[in-house]
């Protein structure tokens, strides 16, 4: 199912560790969630490809037993479709203050920067009723 012009379900979806567990309701999140995952893919995911070229999320939704399983918050935006982790490597600080500066949204994270600030990952959460712009840094 395509949520975007770049960006299909089963790619906000996919996850080795709840395949490999048997959490099969991972693969069919509800329709409330798929919304919320056309949102991301539209309103973050699209803009992001626009600017910095194909790539692949490396985390989005999370059903409940499997946002545990790797030790999400429990109050996790990706349980309820509204957030993407994204890795570009090297590009990484540049994606995270292109967003910050471009792009609506609910919650940017820094997530483990090194010492010259590039994060690990970034985390961008779309919530439209709650586009609060909201920075946090986790080391």
């Amino acid at each position: 199912m395509k949520l975007s012009e770049h960006f299909d379900l089963k790619e906000l979806t996919a996850s080795g560790t709840a395949r490999r567990l048997g959490f099969t309701e991972q693969f069919e999140p509800g329709p409330e969630e798929v919304e919320n995952l056309q949102r991301v893919a539209e309103n973050i995911l699209e803009p992001i490809r626009a600017k910095f070229g194909a790539f692949t999320p490396t985390s989005a939704y999370r059903c409940a037993r499997l946002n545990e399983a790797v030790k999400g918050a429990p109050n996790s935006h990706h349980v309820m479709g509204f957030a993407v982790d994204i890795d570009l490597g090297i590009r990484n600080k540049e994606l995270h203050d292109w967003v910050m500066n471009n792009l609506e949204y609910t919650q940017l994270i820094n997530e483990y920067p090194d010492a010259e600030g590039n994060p690990d990952w970034v985390h961008v959460s779309y919530n439209p009723q709650n586009l609060k712009k909201k920075n946090l840094t986790i080391k």
